[in-house]
């Protein structure tokens, strides 16, 4: 096995990290877009507005990644689409997670310290493992040949 066939399969390459990146930047947009349009003009409340834009926006993350970044991926049917909604709930946990010992076990209670423990440091471990975890149970390696940038 050569170099570069080994890790085209284990190691991520530039573009499939780009392609992940740029579906997860359109599925943070629809994300905030709908919440802001469902709590905002539908007079929805905060917990369900979110719940809904958080479905709309792994439904889209999901599309973009099994279409584009993972297209040549054998993933298919409910169980991906199930393992990827898993994951995205998993990131969402690790960025609550981080808010709250910011908050509540550190005493970090400003804004800028919410906002920086959950949104910035929350969110990149929460990117990381919902990389990871894409990669691994939902688009698995063993049915990938390549990126749709690679």
């Amino acid at each position: 096995m050569t170099t570069r066939a080994w890790s085209s399969r284990t190691i991520p390459g530039r573009r499939e990290l780009l392609g992940f990146a740029t579906v997860g930047l359109l599925a943070y947009a629809v994300d905030l877009a709908l919440f802001t349009c469902l709590r905002g003009p539908a007079g929805l409340g905060p917990l369900t507005a979110k719940a809904l834009s958080f479905v709309a926006a792994c439904s889209v993350a999901y599309a973009g990644n099994a279409l584009g970044t993972y297209r040549t991926s054998r993933a298919r049917g409910l169980r991906p689409y199930a393992a990827f909604f898993l994951v995205n709930l998993a990131g969402a946990a690790v960025q609550l997670l981080c808010l709250a010992v910011s908050h509540y076990g550190l005493g970090f209670t400003s804004q800028r310290a919410d906002t920086v423990s959950g949104a910035v440091i929350g969110m990149a471990l929460a990117t990381i493992l919902r990389f990871w975890g894409t990669r691994t149970w939902v688009f698995r390696a063993e049915g990938r040949v390549g990126s749709w940038t690679g």
